[in-house]
């Protein structure tokens, strides 16, 4: 009897410890991502103030848009692959390509290279943020798979703050930034090749008996199909209310009648209440149901941004609103790749969600993009949260169209628990 004892103790430490290191390591990868993500925007103005490369605002936007494109076809692209290959192995190629590709940019000598490197930086950008969430619910136990991807999400916002201030910080200096970048990168590539040990669900699902490579058509029978349409247009609207609201939220506030530094402000307000709706959004989920609260959460999303299209007196009252409206958006999102994870089982799940932040992705082009038109049309106040409401409310439609995980999807062999 003591010896079966002594023989599980070192189990049980050794599995702990190695979903201590998917969680650290899966964690840092999205923390790069949304490092990345922002890295362009907060560089935009030098790069426009000193000519660099004869770059003009036009060539600026098709950088980004390059940049976002190149991120919805890795993350389209590696679902089927890292539920072929492996979860591990792709992760960490993709952070070797984005890395690699990422210090290349300040050496492009040409506007055409730039935008060049940014897009094929992008496609193994892309692939970071499926395959980290997509570990980090099968180390988990199921009923803690909402908290396992809204945390990870928390290192997307870490990232998106460490560079706003490093770029504060090196100014003029901007290749400083990519390099920065690209050599963490690359390190932390290197101890998830020593550290970063293989999903146990997938492993099961690939020595099972019937085992074969899952294509992304597997998503279109009938077993998924009403769910699959369910999730991406919810993704596609959840991701079009993030990036027009980061994009956009100061121009609108101004154009509203509020001073500058308060419409700046309102976007680190934004943010902030976006980490908390994250840490909150994933307790409340792994409680009271995925889809409950993904309702709940773009319902109140829908009140908070028609709000916004009211002139507000009082500071407070608008910090408040836009604290909440952080709250419910960004993690409204996240709960839809938290509903992925549970309701597909282990050997379509890296394809499912992959497929769900590739056409997302696709939201987070249009958003901006349509925001800046109404912007430009001078009626970006109060029409820009018109607009982000009804995106809003359509993707709480989505939301209503999903089966609960336990109604739709074949189930598989129980997870290990930690």
């Amino acid at each position: 009897m003591a010896s079966t004892t002594s023989s599980a103790a070192p189990a049980q430490t050794g599995r702990a410890g190695r979903n201590t290191w998917t969680v650290i390591l899966c964690w840092i990868t999205v923390l790069l991502e949304g490092y990345d993500l922002v890295v362009l925007g907060a560089i935009i103005p030098t790069l426009l103030k000193t000519h660099h490369l004869g770059m003009t605002a036009g060539d600026a936007t098709t950088i980004a848009t390059l940049s976002l494109v190149g991120v919805a076809i890795g993350a389209v692209s590696v679902g089927p692959l890292a539920d072929w290959l492996g979860r591990r192995l792709l992760l960490i190629g993709s952070v070797v390509v984005f890395s690699l590709f990422t210090i290349l940019v300040p050496l492009a000598d040409s506007v055409t290279m730039f935008a060049l490197l940014r897009l094929l930086a992008g496609l193994g950008l892309g692939a970071c943020m499926p395959v980290s969430l997509t570990m980090m619910a099968e180390h988990m136990p199921a009923a803690r798979r909402a908290r396992a991807s809204t945390l990870t999400m928390t290192g997307y916002h870490t990232g998106a703050v460490i560079t706003s201030l490093l770029a504060l910080q090196v100014t003029d200096n901007w290749q400083v930034l990519f390099y920065l970048l690209g050599v963490i990168g690359l390190v932390v590539a290197v101890i998830q090749w020593f550290r970063l040990p293989e999903s146990e669900a997938f492993t099961r699902a690939k020595e099972a008996p019937d085992a074969r490579r899952v294509p992304f058509t597997e998503l279109l029978k009938p077993a998924y199909l009403r769910a699959g349409i369910g999730v991406w247009v919810a993704s596609f609207m959840g991701l079009l209310l993030v990036y027009g609201l980061n994009t956009w939220l100061p121009k609108l506030m101004n154009d509203a009648g509020y001073p500058v530094p308060t419409a700046v402000t309102q976007l680190l307000v934004l943010n902030v209440g976006g980490v908390v709706g994250l840490v909150v959004g994933g307790l409340v989920a792994d409680r009271r149901g995925i889809k409950g609260t993904t309702l709940a959460w773009f319902g109140a999303a829908v009140l908070m941004l028609a709000c916004l299209s009211v002139k507000m007196d009082s500071d407070l009252l608008l910090n408040t609103v836009v604290f909440f409206t952080g709250v419910f958006v960004f993690s409204a999102q996240v709960l839809v790749y938290a509903y992925v994870t549970a309701f597909y089982p282990a050997a379509v799940r890296g394809t499912a969600l992959g497929s769900a932040s590739g056409i997302g992705r696709l939201g987070s082009i249009i958003g901006p993009t349509i925001t800046g038109a109404l912007v430009t049309a001078g009626i970006g106040h109060p029409w820009g949260f018109y607009f982000f409401a009804a995106v809003a409310v359509l993707a709480l439609l989505a939301v209503l169209t999903l089966p609960r995980p336990a109604e739709g999807a074949p189930a598989e062999a129980p997870e290990v628990t930690a």
